[in-house]
């Protein structure tokens, strides 16, 4: 369904005609969130070898952080996408996986070696299962897009960590990231290449340029949003800001995050 070149995934991406041609890499500038799902299955044995891509990530130390839980039952997966702001997607992909920070597993199995893992309640080992986990994710989305499936990651997760945690019954020692929908697009879905930040933006060479330009980036977003039917004079810089200003509005019910991970057993140092 999604078949760009490279040159106009990148003019998609970047405004601009590339003035070079690298190896094979559109299949990876043609990522897109997809959120119209044709409701047709995907096999198991298809999802464990994504899964196996996933596994395959690079993982600190191999201490391996992280875990899924794919929610396939119908009653379940109306929970979990209530749970997610009521994001239709969920319903309608093959597969909805939630992505998890792990250090239940490691912690059980260094106590049944007598070990006292108590490192783990430091904040460097809950940024180590975040990277671990986005890490192996990332890879699984990559694998699926290969395959000819559409993919959408799903922060809403975290609104409700509390009934997260009794739906998927987490014990102390995980809390739930993200999710990831997977599935095979719908014929009427109109999911595009969403722009992004020219490179020099985001690749600075030797150090970190402290007057990034972004304007660039507001100007050319304009008819992107014009297209999503979107507000066309409110920038991305407008819009991201008022993301991040901390409002409940904005925040979706994450402001307590904080507490509740650390409750979770994770950052307590």
């Amino acid at each position: 369904m999604f078949d760009e070149s490279f040159s106009d995934a990148w003019k998609r991406r970047y405004g601009t005609d590339p003035t070079f041609a690298p190896w094979e890499v559109s299949p990876f500038l043609r990522h897109r969130s997809v959120r119209e799902f044709a409701r047709t299955p995907i096999a198991e044995n298809t999802v464990r070898a994504l899964f196996a891509a996933a596994q395959s990530a690079a993982t600190s130390a191999n201490l391996q952080l992280w875990s899924a839980v794919s929610v396939q039952e119908p009653g379940r997966r109306e929970a979990i996408a209530d749970l997610c702001s009521n994001q239709q997607q969920i319903r309608d992909c093959a597969w909805f996986f939630a992505f998890l920070a792990d250090h239940y597993r490691l912690a059980r199995a260094a106590r049944k070696a007598g070990v006292d893992p108590a490192g783990l309640d430091f904040l460097e080992f809950y940024t180590m299962s975040v990277v671990d986990a986005s890490l192996a994710a990332e890879r699984m989305a990559c694998a699926a897009e290969a395959a000819g499936f559409g993919v959408c990651y799903i922060g809403a997760l975290r609104n409700d960590p509390a009934g997260v945690k009794t739906l998927l019954r987490l014990p102390e020692g995980t809390f739930g990231l993200f999710g990831l929908c997977i599935g095979v697009p719908g014929g009427e879905c109109k999911a595009e290449i969403k722009p992004r930040l020219k490179q020099e933006a985001m690749w600075f060479r030797e150090a970190y340029d402290v007057e990034p330009d972004t304007a660039e980036y507001d100007a050319r977003m304009k008819a992107f949003y014009v297209a999503q039917g979107m507000k066309g004079d409110v920038t991305w810089a407008m819009r991201s800001g008022r993301r991040a200003d901390g409002s409940e509005k904005q925040m979706g019910g994450r402001t307590g995050q904080k507490g509740w991970v650390e409750g979770q057993g994770f950052a307590r140092r």
